[in-house]
């Protein structure tokens, strides 16, 4: 039971410190003056991100690809039809955000790049340049864009306020420090709990690498994000669920792939090449109609995004298993 126990505990502690990462990074920022458009598309961003690179560059250096690619596709999965489908089963969420209709193209375009740099496996250091070079694209794009519809966000006066999202940001410089150094501190411990214990159980089932890092790690390193977006749904917020999961999705590929690749070549696995990618691909194009014509996302949809969902991960133990 151990290995399970320390699983859980490893999630836990991804989760955690990568909060406290991200609001300490927010509180940095916000005290150098950076405008609240540029630490959503930037800090945040990449923040929300820690756990999964952590994650994929912890696997990848130990010689556990399966679990580096498969959290990086599992989680963006996960996105769509779970932290999506979940919460419309308790309210309608709306799909009116702005720049939504650009940013899900530039998210199938992305998605295209990265099936088809999977497909000349393994994916390298070229291959990475590749996907941060459109990272820094993205975000170079999406702040002159922000900044140009968006005014500058003025500041709160309370000790701990919320910043573009962002809740419980610190202004004493002492608990922006302690944020920071426990959230940095804490990431390599969750993610050496979190892979080392994967690959136990991946052993222990009888099932590959690849499968546990599309399920087990994947759903874990995504609860942050159905948190936030059961939160935004149950407080009448859910315009915003459909950005964060595209920019999420956005990251997920290029930040955390393209990182983890320029510096430790990945051989993707063929069940992924063979299944998972375009189980990736058939998401992405599910997402489309809402983003495009700002189709909500009702209850019966929500729970066909789920029962999908569902299914997918018993075809991948099943596969895994072979």
């Amino acid at each position: 039971m151990l290995p399970y126990v320390y699983l859980v505990a490893g999630l836990f502690v991804l989760m955690f410190t990568g909060d406290l990462l991200v609001r300490g990074a927010v509180g940095v920022a916000e005290r150098l003056g950076v405008p609240a458009i540029i630490i959503g598309l930037t800090v945040v961003a990449f923040g929300t991100s820690a756990p999964e690179l952590i994650v994929s560059m912890r696997a990848a250096s130990e010689g556990a690809p399966g679990i580096a690619i498969g959290n990086a596709v599992g989680s963006n999965i996960a996105n769509v039809l779970l932290v999506l489908g979940l919460p419309a089963l308790f309210r309608v969420t709306e799909c009116e955000e702005d720049g939504t209709i650009r940013s899900s193209l530039f998210m199938l375009a992305v998605t295209l790049v990265f099936i088809a740099l999977c497909m000349h496996s393994p994916l390298d250091r070229l291959d990475g340049l590749v996907m941060l070079a459109l990272l820094a694209f993205f975000v170079v794009d999406s702040v002159r864009t922000g900044l140009r519809h968006r005014a500058r966000r003025a500041r709160a006066v309370s000790e701990i306020e919320t910043i573009d999202g962002v809740t419980g940001v610190p202004r004493s410089p002492w608990v922006t420090s302690t944020f920071l150094v426990l959230g940095l501190l804490g990431l390599p411990i969750g993610a050496t709990l979190t892979v080392d214990n994967a690959v136990l159980i991946a052993r222990d089932w009888g099932v590959s690498e690849a499968a546990i890092g599309l399920t087990i790690v994947a759903i874990g390193t995504s609860l942050p994000e159905l948190a936030t977006t059961l939160m935004a749904a149950i407080r009448r917020e859910g315009a915003v669920a459909l950005g964060n999961v595209i920019g999420s999705n956005i990251f997920n590929i290029l930040a955390i792939m393209g990182g983890t690749a320029v510096l430790f070549p990945l051989e993707v696995p063929q069940a992924i090449l063979d299944f998972d990618l375009w189980a990736l691909l058939a998401a992405t194009v599910v997402l489309l109609p809402f983003a495009l014509a700002h189709i909500p996302i009702n209850r019966w949809v929500g729970a066909v995004m789920v029962t999908v969902y569902v299914g997918y991960i018993y075809l991948v133990f099943q596969m895994g298993a072979a």
